[in-house]
């Protein structure tokens, strides 16, 4: 597809030359870490364990990864992975895209629902994170928002049947960045510290757990207060029915939504079912997220080139 230019080189050619699994055992980090997900024989989300993270280290040096806080401040409104690697000070043969697609996919929502100019307004963030899978392999990568949403206190609920049961209500602090591979690194004594400054006002990010249906447990979870954003990655509307009554939730709440698929077929045919509950059309149309994961998914079951998070749209 056109749109792969975009992408790093690194990341373009290893998808056509190489599977994954050939990709992530090339540079060290196949079934280790935050990376054990990103194959076939890899975890699944079952095997979500006892630790409260499974992994807070990218089994990278410090060149290739955002370990620490970013050198200076956001100056523009990041609009592509090169726009990211360049800020972070990342070469493009980094393979954090990989990961970080979860949380720069929230950032990018955050812009599109018109509530980048919020963040410096407000004290705390509030986001309903829908259906999260994968993700509770890889939750320190959502410290990466330390660094776009600086001085700002970032609070997320997660909310899905996939949350194991032994997990549900489970909180999780995020007072900084994934550790790079080496010992000597500052990041290391740097995130032992409580809190991450970015040149601005101390900022965290907070994870919480919640496993059932979004229309079941919202109540519960927002009691005190309504999310500034719903998100809902690779949702799969169309796929499941237990969507409906979410989707008459949020319709009903008025709060901005953003849901992203895995190909545009997928969120025009969620599109469609929404616009038969909601009566209206998207918000926002259906658009290519610039922070998409840069990898085709392997073996999907759609005869379409598929990329997690790959298109999005609003409502």
């Amino acid at each position: 597809m056109i749109f792969l230019s975009r992408f790093p080189k690194n990341l373009r050619c290893s998808e056509k030359q190489e599977s994954r699994c050939s990709f992530l055992r090339k540079r060290g980090i196949h079934q280790v870490g935050l990376w054990v997900c990103e194959c076939h024989c890899g975890a699944s989300v079952t095997s979500f364990g006892n630790s409260r993270l499974e992994s807070d280290t990218w089994n990278l040096s410090n060149i290739l990864c955002p370990c620490r806080g970013p050198s200076s401040p956001i100056a523009k409104a990041l609009c592509s992975w090169k726009d990211y690697y360049e800020w972070r000070c990342i070469p493009l043969q980094s393979p954090v895209s990989l990961l970080l697609h979860w949380p720069l996919t929230v950032y990018h929502a955050i812009q599109l629902a018109g509530l980048g100019s919020l963040t410096s307004e407000i004290s705390k963030l509030r986001i309903h994170y829908l259906g999260p899978e994968k993700e509770l392999l890889q939750l320190a990568v959502f410290g990466e928002l330390h660094a776009v949403f600086p001085g700002v206190f970032v609070q997320i609920e997660l909310i899905g049947p996939a949350v194991p049961h032994h997990r549900d209500g489970d909180k999780i602090d995020l007072h900084s960045y994934a550790h790079c591979i080496e010992q000597d690194c500052d990041c290391r004594y740097k995130n032992e510290n409580a809190s991450c400054s970015i040149g601005h006002a101390s900022s965290a990010v907070t994870l919480q757990l919640h496993r059932g249906y979004y229309h079941d447990r919202f109540l519960d979870i927002s009691k005190d207060s309504l999310p500034h954003l719903v998100i809902a990655p690779n949702a799969g509307v169309a796929a499941y029915a237990s969507w409906l009554p979410t989707i008459e939730l949020i319709k009903e709440i008025n709060v901005p939504a953003v849901f992203s698929d895995y190909c545009e077929e997928a969120c025009n045919l969620a599109a469609c079912c929404i616009n038969a509950v909601t009566n209206q059309p998207p918000r926002l149309p259906i658009q290519l997220n610039p922070f998409r994961q840069p990898m085709v998914v392997e073996d999907s079951p759609l005869h379409l080139p598929c990329y997690s998070n790959c298109f999005l749209f609003a409502m």
